[in-house]
């Protein structure tokens, strides 16, 4: 869907668009899908999403919008899609900037889920063969008489969930990977997450396996760790506590990092949003929360917000706003007012804008823990 602002648009890609609704049907492989279509292999909820870029752009003039002045924007699985589009070497040309909420992952911990998004595209086609076996056909042809509601149900019942593969043509490696080595179009961005979402605790019963953990994990820096943690201090639940991390902020703080390492010019703006979100059961800042604020739809919801809340969805949308009109957020409000200065992340300076109570740039360093994660992450995988 698209929405038109004056002479500018934005793009919206679909959370639902790598969720169970679409699952087999926008990212099954087959080696019989490769042969008909080997230039489009795989990836079609994506491709579905690229056409529709490729028609905004087409059409846009039309309707006064500038096929020149376009940003995608995604939140949790559409932040995912955003980021594989970034990463395309098809998409060249399509879009000036992007915006990615709650939508960036990279493993941390052991035993902490995340969806694997690097499958190459031979393994998908094994897994589509056992799946065409499960639906009980032989061949596409088969398959393709099959009731929608019949595939989407044994999809359901199948152990497997059908994600973007690489398949060598729009996606040519792991979309995480590829970000931090920089192979990303250069365009501005807003990346950010929630203060409640995706906390990651490492995975362990007892402090022998925390401190085994370590060790696997950081070799001769495990002790700096489990200082970090409280490890001789404290219970296992205590030192649990201490090593909880939010996984998005670390993923982003990983992928800003690298990128502006390699040399990028392009700006990263980074946010959280901690606002207090009333209601009877105390919610905290929960995933997908910021959308009513990003959209200025809290009057459709049932929970009693307030002014202060009312005022900060305008100043968020203001900024979303300002970003997808100029590729810089910053600007005045709708009272005349100029609103806090928004500043690029960088290197030195891993700032970010908290939108909580109010609006307010903190210039404040990470934790001690946060900081070690990250410097892990450089010497494990790019040293």
């Amino acid at each position: 869907m698209f929405n038109t602002f004056s002479l500018y648009h934005t793009f919206i890609l679909n959370q639902l668009t790598l969720e169970r609704t679409l699952n087999s049907f926008g990212f099954l492989c087959h080696p019989e899908i490769t042969a008909e279509s080997p230039d489009a292999p795989g990836n079609f909820g994506l491709l579905d999403q690229q056409a529709a870029l490729r028609w905004v752009k087409r059409n846009i003039a039309a309707f006064g919008g500038d096929p020149d002045n376009i940003t995608i924007g995604g939140q949790s699985a559409g932040g995912g899609s955003v980021l594989f589009h970034l990463t395309s070497p098809q998409n060249k040309g399509l879009f000036q900037r992007a915006i990615i909420q709650s939508g960036v992952f990279t493993p941390l911990y052991a035993g902490n889920p995340v969806p694997r998004m690097n499958m190459t595209l031979k393994e998908a086609e094994r897994e589509g063969i056992k799946f065409f076996e499960f639906l009980g056909v032989s061949s596409l042809k088969e398959a393709r008489k099959l009731d929608a509601e019949y595939i989407l149900k044994k999809t359901l019942e199948y152990n497997h969930f059908w994600w973007p593969v690489i398949d060598g043509v729009f996606c040519t490696g792991d979309a995480f990977r590829l970000f931090v080595e920089n192979r990303r179009l250069q365009v501005p961005l807003i990346m950010g997450h929630t203060s409640d979402e995706f906390l990651a605790a490492p995975d362990v019963k007892s402090k022998e396996e925390f401190r085994r953990m370590a060790d696997e994990m950081f070799g001769n820096d495990a002790g700096e760790f489990l200082e970090l943690c409280g490890f001789n201090s404290g219970s296992i639940e205590e030192i649990k506590k201490n090593a909880t991390v939010n996984s998005i902020e670390y993923a982003i703080r990983v992928a800003a990092k690298a990128s502006l390492d390699a040399g990028s010019k392009s700006p990263i703006y980074y946010y959280v949003f901690d606002a207090d979100i009333p209601g009877w059961d105390n919610p905290g800042a929960f995933h997908s929360v910021d959308l009513w604020f990003t959209f200025e739809t809290l009057a459709k919801c049932w929970r009693p917000f307030v002014g202060k809340h009312y005022d900060l969805a305008r100043q968020m949308c203001n900024y979303w706003a300002n970003f997808i009109r100029t590729g810089n957020p910053n600007g005045k409000d709708s009272t005349g007012e100029e609103m806090p200065e928004w500043e690029p992340y960088a290197v030195d300076a891993p700032y970010g804008m908290r939108f909580g109570d109010r609006v307010e740039f903190v210039r404040q360093q990470p934790g001690e823990l946060m900081k070690f994660l990250v410097r892990q992450y450089f010497k494990r995988n790019l040293s």
